[in-house]
């Protein structure tokens, strides 16, 4: 006589928990979407939003996170069905990844059309602040920066000139061209134009460390020394 049963609630519950565990635990996509997610839960609750702001962006996240679940699912059913190239098999993971791109997109949107007009006051004033601040200071985080630059520099003694090493050269200009749109670009559009610049200036980033070409500690330094040259300047212009 057999022993199978139909699962239990509690048992499909506990199968449910044990496949969001598993996402988290191997697709690093999931990892950052996740910590994406809180990070935005929790900015929305700092600068407490509007009862129907909080239902779009909930809304918008979890959109993301199943999406990507089921970009998951349809990645290991065909990795098992498939032990060769297929180009259908490739079309099928294609099709997944990009409805995690439109579902990522819509939740940006989303989180900017709720989070401009409040983030965009508050960092209109961080950035008079930064502007009005004695340039020493600056100077000052400058000179602490580039000493650890070079002290880091000396110890590893990685890299070549236009490649690798420490700091990220690429990551210095992408974030000095974020401080720079910041301050020339106009009141109105100032917020817009800053984070378009920024989310850009990530994106470098990221590539840098993706590459393999340099560190997360060499991308880190290369983005403050950029900012902070930059910033220098436009104080020490004004």
């Amino acid at each position: 006589m057999s022993s199978w049963r139909p699962p239990t609630i509690f048992d499909s519950v506990n199968y449910a928990f044990e496949g969001i565990i598993h996402v988290l635990r191997t697709q690093r996509n999931m990892r950052i979407h996740f910590v994406v997610a809180i990070a935005v839960i929790v900015l929305a609750l700092t600068v407490a939003v509007s009862r129907i702001d909080l239902i779009a962006l909930l809304i918008s996240i979890t959109f993301v996170l199943i999406a990507e679940m089921i970009n998951s699912a349809i990645e290991g059913a065909i990795d098992v069905a498939t032990t060769s190239f297929d180009p259908l098999a490739k079309l099928a993971k294609d099709v997944a990844a990009g409805a995690v791109l439109i579902a990522s997109l819509n939740a940006v949107a989303v989180g900017y059309l709720v989070f401009s007009s409040k983030v965009a006051d508050r960092s209109a004033r961080l950035l008079d602040r930064l502007r009005d601040a004695p340039a020493e200071l600056t100077i000052f985080a400058l000179v602490v920066t580039i000493a650890g630059v070079i002290g880091t520099k000396a110890v590893s003694g990685r890299g070549t000139p236009l490649r690798g090493g420490l700091p990220s050269g690429h990551a210095a200009i992408a974030f000095a061209a974020w401080i720079a749109a910041t301050y020339v670009a106009g009141t109105q559009h100032r917020f817009l134009v800053s984070s378009i610049v920024l989310l850009l200036a990530l994106l470098v980033a990221q590539t840098r460390v993706e590459s393999g070409v340099h560190s997360m500690l060499e991308v880190l330094l290369g983005g403050m020394l950029g900012a902070l040259t930059t910033l220098a300047l436009f104080q020490l212009a004004g």
